[in-house]
């Protein structure tokens, strides 16, 4: 007797289980896309406000607010993205506008109309997406 196993054969052994993933299981997300989603909302706010504030009291600002917002978007997209293809897109865009800003040293008023508007876009986007059904 030789202890090979033939594909025609029925194997005695069990199959194995398949793995078991705990973020799925628990429901929840892992602590680190938390942090980084949160931390990256609360930045893009913050140069948001910057950016909102100067439009509407038309005041200057410089690009410390831009870079916030666009390193803030970079931390986003890199903790809430799931697709890699558009995650690293979105954030190689934020850090190339980010360092462009830099590169520049001014903000100039239509700068902060693309900002302001491509928000209320993304912001209108996610607001009306509807969310992926509940796989338990």
């Amino acid at each position: 007797m030789t202890s090979e196993h033939r594909p025609d054969e029925p194997s005695s052994a069990t199959p194995t289980q398949p793995r078991r993933d705990p973020e799925k299981e628990s429901g929840g997300e892992h602590p680190t896309n938390v942090a980084g989603m949160m931390t990256g909302t609360a930045l893009m706010f913050i140069g948001f406000l910057n950016v909102f504030l100067s439009i509407s009291g038309g005041f200057e600002i410089n690009i410390v607010p831009m870079i916030i917002y666009f390193g803030g978007l970079a931390i986003w997209a890199g903790s809430v993205i799931e697709n890699p293809t558009i995650r690293y897109t979105v954030i190689t865009a934020a850090v190339a506008a980010g360092l462009a800003f830099l590169h520049y040293g001014e903000v100039l008023f239509w700068h902060k109309q693309v900002v302001f508007w491509s928000t209320v876009a993304i912001v209108t986007f996610f607001m009306f997406k509807t969310a992926p059904p509940d796989k338990r």
